[in-house]
């Protein structure tokens, strides 16, 4: 069996686009440590895009909640990410931010709130995630109407599609537009509809508009509970999806945080490889993740890079890195970077 990664990228001088004020600001200051790596990671990304390679983006946490879409939209707007996996949370708190934002309550103080304190909070309807509270009415019903209507349509034509492919349809029908609370440039989600930019959403049954959707299914609004596909059709989206991309050019893997989100794409290679025989398929051409998982408490998503080897995923040579630190902070410096700023 073949597991040699793609070829890599060649060599390239220092970094060298014109520096904006951010930019310039961290080639000058960051470097060592996790900020040296920070650097490192960036400029190998931008040497594995310009030697025409592409990159899959993994989001986990909550990081549309952290209205990371203030520069991820434009990385995707300027094609500096070519597929993106992510939680259902991060699918749907983009959309609930784009609709609800005025109505988010953010608390500073969250670690000096009391048992009693956190229960006025959920008698407000007010859902906290960290520092920040949604707004259940708000956001959460308000999108639930919506999205309910075309699960309702796609039932009734025996029509299946994936959770992505709803958002994408809601938003691109301009059901919601009346409705932005922020600057619609600012809606990663938005940004990828209008690419119809490959999306991949494992364990979408966690989120809340799965939730409400298993719910529909039991009262019965919805009738067939594969209207909504699932987890393995999107292994099976995925396995052919990079295979034909890969057959072009070489995939890089950025992972934001840990979980599902990263681990379930990253194992596409071993089972290309395994399962399928595919075994000329490349391994990942780039790694990068942003985490602050601890390895030795047996973690996978805190597992460095290397571990990856033995797992088929990715190769000796491939260029890997490893942030550790918070992700609401290092990927808007890196996107920042990338983009030139």
């Amino acid at each position: 069996m073949t597991t040699t990664a793609a070829p890599a990228a060649p060599a390239r001088a220092p970094w060298s686009p014109t520096r904006g004020a951010v930019s310039s600001f961290i080639k000058h200051h960051y470097r060592h440590f996790n900020a040296a790596a920070l650097v490192d990671a960036t400029e190998a990304y931008m040497a594995h895009l310009d030697g025409g390679g592409k990159m899959f983006v993994t989001l986990a946490g909550a990081m549309s909640t952290a209205e990371l879409g203030l520069s991820l939209a434009e990385m995707i707007r300027q094609d500096k990410i070519h597929g993106i996996s992510c939680t259902g949370a991060n699918l749907e708190e983009d959309v609930f931010n784009l609709v609800a934002h005025d109505y988010y309550v953010r608390v500073p103080h969250y670690r000096d709130l009391t048992p009693a304190d956190e229960q006025a909070l959920l008698e407000k309807h007010m859902n906290r995630v960290t520092d920040t509270c949604i707004p259940e009415m708000e956001a959460m019903r308000r999108i639930e109407a919506v999205v309910l209507e075309e699960w309702q349509k796609a039932d009734a034509a025996g029509e299946r599609l994936f959770p992505h492919e709803f958002m994408y349809r809601i938003l691109l029908g301009g059901k919601l537009k009346g409705s932005y609370q922020i600057d619609p440039k600012n809606s990663w989600l938005l940004a990828a509809a209008e690419k119809n930019l490959p999306i991949f959403v494992p364990g979408w049954e966690d989120a809340t508009l799965a939730n409400m959707y298993a719910g529909h299914c039991m009262e019965g609004h919805v009738k067939n509970v594969h209207t909504v596909k699932t987890g393995i059709e999107y292994m099976m989206k995925l396995a052919d999806w990079y295979t034909d991309l890969t057959a072009r050019h070489s995939l890089g893997f950025y992972q934001i945080g840990g979980g599902i989100a990263g681990d379930f794409p990253i194992c596409v290679v071993p089972m290309l490889h395994q399962d399928l025989q595919r075994d000329h398929v490349p391994l990942w051409g780039y790694f990068c993740q942003i985490s602050d998982s601890t390895t030795s408490y047996g973690s996978y998503s805190g597992a460095v890079p290397n571990e990856k080897i033995t797992w088929g995923k990715l190769g000796i040579d491939t260029p890997k890195f490893i942030i550790e630190s918070d992700a609401s902070i290092v990927a808007p410096l890196m996107f920042a970077m990338i983009l030139g700023w």
